[in-house]
């Protein structure tokens, strides 16, 4: 085992300047340390090795075979350091592997029309995006950005908002052709829904009654993996679901999904966050762009929905 207190990068810097000058003179000479100082230091690393590296005589300085493919790596480990460095210092230029994981819905709509910008202003970075619903751990996926929708659990994460959408529940006009159109949250009992196939921090749909939410939620006919899923299932006329706006409003615009229940509606939003692990370090040059970048251009509105005179419904706001 190595001894802590060997500093094995000096030892190889030196090396390299004996061999590249072509002696320990002119090497000292450089370094600013005597001949005898390098010398010593030489044999030092022989010896921790058990190989000697160079021929010493009085005229010239050889390598030995050990010597020359020590040489060869010790020159590629010393670039990778100061690669790793630069890399590294926090003024560094955005650059290296960005791993981003994004709910369904917002990524498809929010940030993947942003990767071509982003990507042209950063050449150097490159991206893995990945898009699921199910919440991930971020030390154990290794991610370094991840966009959560609805509320954040307790955590050590970082979260930076981008914004907030209301949630509303909605029918194709086929689906409330076939089985009605619920007037009062209790009649959801007798209606078909759209789950969830993971958890939810929020298992029912509240409504307002009076002074008071209470919950309620339609038997699942369905159930998604992801908010794309329930949206198209919700198109297809197989059942009610609950969406948020920003998913679903140009469905709404167009009428091929109609909200219900609307006077019952609380008005609940969820936020949207961009959340990524801090700590005390500074941040990795290539997540802090990638988060100025979302806070700067992500445009996520909150309208209100309106009916007009013809019964139809529109965003406003």
């Amino acid at each position: 085992m190595a001894r802590f207190d060997t500093n094995r990068s000096a030892e190889m810097e030196v090396f390299l300047r004996v061999v590249d000058l072509g002696g320990f003179t002119p090497a000292a000479r450089e370094l600013r340390l005597t001949p005898s100082g390098v010398s010593k230091l030489i044999s030092r690393l022989e010896a921790r090795l058990g190989s000697r590296l160079v021929n010493r005589t009085t005229r010239k300085l050889t390598l030995t075979e050990e010597g020359q493919a020590f040489y060869q790596r010790a020159v590629r480990i010393l670039a990778e350091m100061e690669e790793a460095e630069r890399e590294a210092a926090s003024g560094a230029a955005p650059r290296g592997r960005l791993t981003v994981n994004s709910n369904i819905p917002f990524g498809m709509l929010h940030v993947m029309p942003l990767i071509p910008r982003f990507l042209k202003e950063h050449p150097d970075v490159t991206l893995d995006l990945m898009l699921t619903d199910t919440l991930i751990d971020l030390m154990q996926e290794r991610a370094d950005v991840a966009i959560r929708v609805g509320p954040l659990r307790a955590s050590r994460l970082i979260a930076r908002k981008l914004g907030t959408s209301r949630m509303v529940v909605v029918g194709a006009p086929d689906y409330l052709a076939r089985c009605g159109t619920p007037k009062t949250p209790a009649d959801l009992a007798d209606h078909r829904g759209i789950g969830w196939t993971f958890p939810r921090a929020i298992r029912g749909w509240p409504f307002k009654r009076g002074d008071h939410t209470e919950e309620a939620v339609p038997p699942p006919v369905a159930r998604a993996s992801d908010g794309e899923v329930a949206r198209r299932l919700a198109l297809g006329g197989v059942g009610l679901a609950r969406l948020a706006l920003f998913h679903i409003g140009p469905d709404i615009e167009s009428g091929r999904l109609v909200p219900v229940l609307q006077g019952n509606n609380p008005g609940d939003r969820e936020d949207i966050h961009a959340v990524y692990v801090g700590h005390s370090a500074p941040l990795p040059a290539r997540v802090r762009a990638f988060i100025d970048f979302l806070a700067e251009h992500v445009r996520v509105s909150d309208p209100t929905l309106k009916r007009t005179g013809d019964g139809k419904w529109k965003l406003v706001g």
